[in-house]
């Protein structure tokens, strides 16, 4: 009898610990929320969206599109025609809109595809390329430089 007892104490002790450290958030995900924190107090605004079939971002399963991230800035005053880019070799390659950008060199890492509509400009990138979101002021930058072009 004194065995079952104990027994028992450690099977409820491992089951309580194991629910204690399941809770814990994996480092990569609170990488990943401190950066998209950081990034709406920058004004860029960060949203997980379904990847567009342009992008050519390789899909999760055969059936089911991949997240992607989406970065993009608003430029209330602006005016901006459509063009849809992707990143191919370090360049862009406009698959839509305007060929001022084609063949224009990106030196961001991870980017996917560039979308620019009405007043929003907005890229399509690989998070996990910069977990500590070393590039997020250049993406700043170069969203705004695009909307000047």
């Amino acid at each position: 009898m004194e065995n079952t007892g104990i027994w028992v104490a450690v099977v409820i002790i491992i089951f309580v610990l194991g629910s204690i450290f399941g809770l814990r958030v994996s480092p990569r995900e609170k990488a990943l929320g401190m950066m998209r924190d950081r990034a709406r107090k920058m004004g860029l605004h960060p949203r997980l969206v379904v990847a567009p079939d342009w992008t050519k971002v390789p899909m999760a399963t055969e059936n089911r599109a991949s997240m992607v991230a989406y970065y993009s800035v608003l430029i209330p005053d602006a005016r901006l025609p459509l063009m849809r880019a992707r990143v191919e070799n370090q360049q862009l390659k406009v698959i839509q809109g305007g060929d001022k950008l084609n063949d224009s060199p990106i030196a961001l890492k991870g980017i996917y595809a560039i979308d620019m509509q009405a007043n929003c400009v907005g890229l399509y990138w690989d998070e996990e390329s910069d977990l500590r979101g070393t590039q997020l002021e250049e993406i700043k930058t170069y969203l705004h430089s695009l909307a000047q072009v």
